[in-house]
């Protein structure tokens, strides 16, 4: 049973990311919905669908001994009442290297359940070389 409540979707979002920092696999859990819907593509990996196979492939990601920082740049963000949609590019720095790999566009769907809002949707992948961070704030579509 879930214990932590996102209250928004932009909530659910930080969780994952900070999970993903700390790779801490059960605060990455808590963000998904317990749901055999759900589904998750890592970058040049393939489609991973329901709680078990999204839950291993992240076991196996956080437990790879290496710590990320992941900086959100180029956010589109389209909300409804019960689905809300952001695209985003992650910057991701391993720790321990001297520079940035190429971003990942990323798309993270959240729907809204009776315990709050939960990730039904996680998909990576390669950006275009010179996919940068723009000079304009983030675009928030409702």
């Amino acid at each position: 049973m879930k214990k932590s409540t996102f209250p928004t979707p932009q909530d659910a979002e930080a969780a994952f990311y900070e999970a993903l920092e700390t790779a801490d696999l059960e605060a990455m859990m808590e963000v998904w919905a317990e749901d055999e819907e759900i589904v998750c593509v890592h970058p040049g990996g393939p489609r991973l669908a329901g709680f078990e196979q999204v839950r291993a492939s992240w076991a196996q990601i956080l437990g790879s001994g290496q710590r990320l920082k992941v900086h959100i740049s180029n956010q589109v963000v389209l909300s409804g009442m019960m689905l809300a949609i952001h695209s985003v590019h992650e910057n991701i720095l391993i720790q321990g290297e001297s520079r940035a790999r190429a971003p990942v566009a990323a798309t993270n769907v959240y729907l809204r359940t009776g315990k709050g809002w939960r990730m039904i949707l996680h998909h990576g992948s390669p950006a275009p070389a010179g996919a940068r961070e723009p000079a304009e704030s983030p675009k928030i579509l409702h």
